[in-house]
């Protein structure tokens, strides 16, 4: 009896650990398509857009993958506290995941349009601004592996500063769309991929909630810091 509950605690481990396995792979896939849609932007690159294209298919078959395997482990294990909350934070992450997969994808699109456009502004706030997301994404992938939940909020409260660039971005892109007609398209576009990337950082913030309560049972306090301003309310892409 001993050595049949031994092997199902076993094999319970293994599965959990395949759980973070998923995740670490598709985590390590969506970081890499970001990247290479910031490089698609900022270096005009339209090779690096085309695989962060290319690379979307891929990660929404790894997020039915892992839901799919989360949903049967969820059936099958009736699993109970922190094991719970593991497997619950893991099926949203990968949720997150698929989006911020999106909106790379998003970036990317917009980085292949704009390359026919003679840039109207220096891109140097929108370096920054894509140097901190991924910088943010990978620290709450690293939070993720290492139940870090001092990473993670650290990450959470990052989110302020992200916004505060986007908003300046945003009066800034505004400034020069009003001075030159010529200038509206092309800075309508970098309009759109500056709040894709605002939004990639939302979602890095939301896995960091999502590994603060899987490790320690609480949510966060309310009231995430948020950037100043009304850049937000006033562009609001859906794509």
């Amino acid at each position: 009896m001993a050595e049949t509950a031994e092997h199902i605690v076993r094999s319970f481990e293994q599965q959990l650990n395949r759980l973070r396995g998923l995740v670490t792979d598709m985590g390590g896939m969506v970081e890499r398509q970001v990247a290479l849609a910031c490089t698609a932007v900022l270096d005009r690159d339209s090779e690096a857009a085309s695989l962060a294209i290319e690379a979307d298919p891929q990660v929404d078959r790894l997020e039915r993958e892992a839901e799919q395997f989360f949903i049967s482990l969820l059936a099958l294990r009736q699993p109970m506290a922190q094991d719970l909350r593991l497997i619950v934070a893991a099926l949203k992450i990968t949720g997150e995941l698929e989006r911020i997969g999106d909106y790379a994808k998003n970036v990317a699109r917009r980085s292949i349009v704009l390359n026919q456009f003679t840039m109207p502004l220096s891109l140097t706030g929108l370096a920054h601004m894509s140097n901190l997301v991924q910088e943010n994404f990978k620290a709450v992938m690293d939070a993720l592996g290492e139940n870090d939940t001092a990473k993670a909020e650290e990450v959470w409260r990052s989110d302020e500063a992200v916004d505060d660039i986007y908003n300046a971005l945003f009066r800034e892109l505004v400034t020069y769309m009003m001075e030159d007609p010529r200038n509206i398209t092309p800075c309508t576009h970098l309009l759109f991929i500056a709040k894709n990337l605002e939004r990639i950082g939302d979602h890095a913030t939301n896995i960091a909630e999502m590994v603060y309560y899987a490790v320690q049972g609480e949510a966060l306090p309310d009231g995430r810091p948020k950037g100043e301003g009304t850049a937000s309310a006033v562009v609001r892409p859906r794509e």
